[in-house]
């Protein structure tokens, strides 16, 4: 059952996606930015089994914003691009500090959402640590790999500026987010799965994005994305 609700949520997060590129364009992705961050680091402190190893939920909206990324460097150029990486910082410092504030707060006797909120948020703040330091290495990686592979390649084959930088960078947020946010707090076969299997499933969101890539390009050169952009 978690594997099928797990390639439904990675067609349900696409769809988000493209239907945001489709109706307000390049400030659409933007939307999702913030939005895909927030999600991620909420959901990535939930263990499932997957395909028989221990994964964090999280990787696919996480993967998303490689997605996104990749169509602003291909149909708006870098700095849009890297616009977007500073929104995702912006805005998980921003859900961390106001989130971990609110848990300061004494909560009323008649209460009953400060033990979930602890449960989720206590954690935040190493989470948070380790998505901005993975979150920033990878996605800069990410865009400066995608404009050199473009640069070497031009308009011939997307698939592989979309796939080798993407894929590359992954593979760094994955090693990096790792260490620094489960070392020491799971077992270590836990941990090595967590490791594996983030980049494994990264892996594949990576190679499932590269149609909807296509079909976002063919939006912009059509004129059809942003039918409700100013």
């Amino acid at each position: 059952m978690n594997e099928l609700l797990w390639i439904g949520m990675m067609l349900a997060n696409f769809g988000c996606v493209m239907l945001l590129y489709r109706l307000w364009g390049r400030e659409g992705l933007l939307y999702w930015i913030p939005l895909s961050v927030v999600l991620a680091n909420v959901q990535v402190v939930k263990l499932v089994e997957l395909f028989g190893v221990t994964a964090t939920l999280g990787n696919i909206v996480y993967a998303t914003s490689f997605l996104v990324t990749d169509i602003l460097s291909e149909n708006h150029g870098r700095g849009p691009a890297q616009q977007a990486v500073w929104i995702g910082f912006f805005s998980l410092i921003a859900m961390t500090g106001i989130m971990n504030l609110a848990l300061v707060f004494v909560p009323s006797q008649a209460d009953t959402a400060q033990p979930a909120l602890e449960t989720i948020f206590k954690v935040m703040p190493r989470i948070a640590l380790a998505s901005l330091a993975a979150y920033g290495i990878s996605q800069f990686h990410d865009v400066w790999a995608y404009h050199w592979i473009r640069k070497h390649t031009a308009e011939r084959m997307l698939w592989l500026r979309n796939n080798g930088s993407t894929m590359v960078s992954q593979l760094i947020d994955s090693v990096v987010f790792s260490f620094l946010a489960f070392w020491g707090t799971v077992p270590t076969d836990v941990f090595w799965q967590i490791v594996i299997s983030t980049y494994l499933f990264k892996f594949i969101v990576a190679l499932c994005d590269t149609p909807f890539l296509y079909l976002a390009r063919h939006l912009y050169r059509t004129g059809r994305a942003g039918l409700f952009s100013a």
